[in-house]
């Protein structure tokens, strides 16, 4: 059974997962981007070994030769992008070329979400009726998807990150917790952290910026790391603590350990797993044609592991009233939350639908 998976990039937060399919699978690596352009959009490479594919791109259409993969290969997890013309040849010719595809992807656009949710682009329907079936990252894009194809082997992988169980592992104490702000002279009482990448407008800095200017500077403080070219200036921001774009696990282990919430107003994606990972609650608004969300925020259960306020108002009244001990009795649940988000588990996932189609 020989596997090929194609990908844009293979980011370090998907090295395990792609690893762990190497080992129990034996799939090849294949990517269309171009490292230097991986590196200019502020991702941080697996290193994992990867045969590059020569592609055509221009805006989201992409044209590479099928070929290339369908002459070595059984089985091809592609990505389930509509504007992938060569995927559309590959999935018109499978029956003749006697292959199998999985198409892999979010199962549905996060800018049009709130319209997809309730009618399905009719280009993905196509392209999912046209395979053999699909991982889909989160349990609620895949229930969408499996009315329409009850019989359609679809997984739902419940999207994670590299590395969770060593955080799950790391246990601070509140002493720890004192000393470290001495560390980095830190003063406020309550700490809240964005970990994030500024390379997309959706991010909805400028809330972030809102919610810093109006609550008490003495008060509260916000810890800062990524770059990009949407990045605002933060050194007039006294209560603000910016550290760049922070790779190394122990700083950023200090720094989770430090704050009591993880707030990004809009754009959520992985970082909310890691977050949870680390004991704090998320913080952000809710999803609306202003404010968009990734996949990965149902896994946003509000009051029980996190907040979804409707409007910055609504955040600063909550803030003023509420403490730190309910912030953590969240961090708690969101912990729980992340322990069902194993790298194993994800793994699993995968391997049992490979060989459901096999």
């Amino acid at each position: 059974m020989s596997i090929g998976i194609l990908q844009p990039m293979y980011p370090h937060y998907r090295k395990e997962f792609i690893q762990n399919l190497i080992e129990k699978t034996g799939l090849k690596l294949y990517h269309y981007i171009d490292e230097d352009i991986t590196k200019k959009e502020g991702f941080l490479s697996s290193k994992t070994p990867s045969t590059y594919i020569p592609s055509i791109y221009c805006k989201a259409f992409l044209l590479y030769n099928p070929f290339t993969l369908t002459r070595k290969h059984r089985i091809l997890i592609l990505p389930f992008h509509f504007a992938h013309i060569s995927t559309w040849i590959i999935l018109l010719l499978k029956k003749i070329l006697n292959i199998k595809i999985i198409l892999w992807g979010h199962g549905i656009s996060v800018k049009r979400y709130l319209t997809e949710e309730v009618k399905p682009d009719w280009k993905l329907r196509l392209m999912l009726n046209l395979s053999d079936g699909a991982w889909l990252y989160m349990e609620k894009e895949k229930q969408q998807w499996q009315h329409f194809f009850p019989k359609k082997p679809i997984t739902a992988l419940r999207n994670t990150i590299s590395g969770i169980e060593k955080i799950l592992d790391y246990t601070p104490k509140q002493s720890d917790k004192e000393l470290l702000k001495q560390k980095y002279r830190i003063k406020q009482n309550t700490i809240l952290i964005f970990c994030a990448r500024f390379e997309s407008k959706f991010r909805r800095i400028d809330l972030l910026i809102e919610v810093i200017e109006n609550l008490i500077p003495e008060k509260y403080g916000f810890i800062i790391i990524g770059e990009g070219k949407y990045k605002p200036d933060f050194t007039h921001y006294h209560n603000v603590y910016d550290f760049g774009g922070t790779y190394d696990r122990e700083i950023k282990q200090e720094l989770f350990t430090i704050s009591d919430i993880y707030f990004q107003p809009g754009w959520v994606g992985l970082s909310i797993v890691e977050a949870m990972a680390y004991g704090l609650p998320v913080f952000t608004f809710k999803r609306s044609e202003d404010i968009l969300q990734c996949v990965e925020y149902s896994y946003i259960v509000h009051t029980y592991n996190g907040m979804i306020f409707d409007n910055v108002t609504d955040f600063l009244d909550y803030m003023d009233k509420t403490d730190n001990k309910s912030y953590a009795n969240m961090g708690i649940n969101a912990q729980r939350t992340a322990k069902k988000l194993t790298m194993k588990q994800m793994t699993e996932k995968a391997i049992i639908h490979i060989k459901s189609i096999s």
